[in-house]
């Protein structure tokens, strides 16, 4: 049970858990702790640390100007809600790649859910004093490809921004086709509140 706690949750249970847990008859004990702690609000807790850590979350945009990030907490808070609900992997895929786009839902918490997911493609480091507006925009679609690269396909794709990639079958020529996917992203308002070129 405490080994199963600390994966599940990341908390050890208490005493009066492993007491209750030690003294329980019933032969299916072990699966009723194993659904308390998957039921826990803990568990999504636990869980989607890893995940954000994949999706480079943090508070800020870190790097040269480190701004606050103010509903950064929006998207982590979405991941912990889709682990604790156990959202399919496929919609927790779409959601965050694609959650704008996909068919307005009759249910406004479930627009909330899918445009709240995108938060995916805005959060991560950007260096916001890079004069060259043009290449700032660029860096911002390799960062949010790279992130979808190595969360979802478990590679990585930024070198073939500049050369065929040296191990893996993807050229220049695959980098700049989902480049331009990324690129019809809208992930800031404007330039204009950055440096000034």
């Amino acid at each position: 049970l405490r080994r199963a706690s600390q994966d599940l949750v990341g908390l050890p249970p208490t005493a009066e858990e492993l007491d209750q847990f030690a003294n329980d008859p019933a032969p299916d004990a072990w699966e009723q702790a194993v659904d308390r702690l998957l039921a826990s609000p803990h568990y999504g807790e636990r869980q989607a640390r890893r995940w954000l850590d994949l999706a480079r979350y943090a508070d800020s945009n870190g790097l040269d100007e480190n701004l606050a990030l103010a509903n950064a907490w929006r998207y982590r808070d979405w991941v912990i809600s889709a682990f604790n609900a156990d959202l399919p992997y496929d919609r927790f895929v779409t959601y965050q790649l694609a959650g704008d786009l996909l068919p307005e839902p009759a249910d406004e918490a479930q627009l909330a859910d899918q445009l709240t997911a995108t938060g995916l493609l805005v959060l991560g480091p950007k260096m916001l004093a890079e004069q060259d507006k043009l290449k700032l925009e660029m860096d911002v679609v390799d960062e949010q490809l790279d992130v979808a690269a190595q969360a979802f396909m478990g590679l990585t794709m930024g070198c073939a921004r500049c050369h065929d990639h040296k191990f893996d079958p993807l050229s220049q020529r695959d980098y700049t086709a989902l480049a331009g996917v990324f690129k019809s992203t809208s992930t800031m308002a404007h330039l204009d509140f950055v440096s000034r070129g």
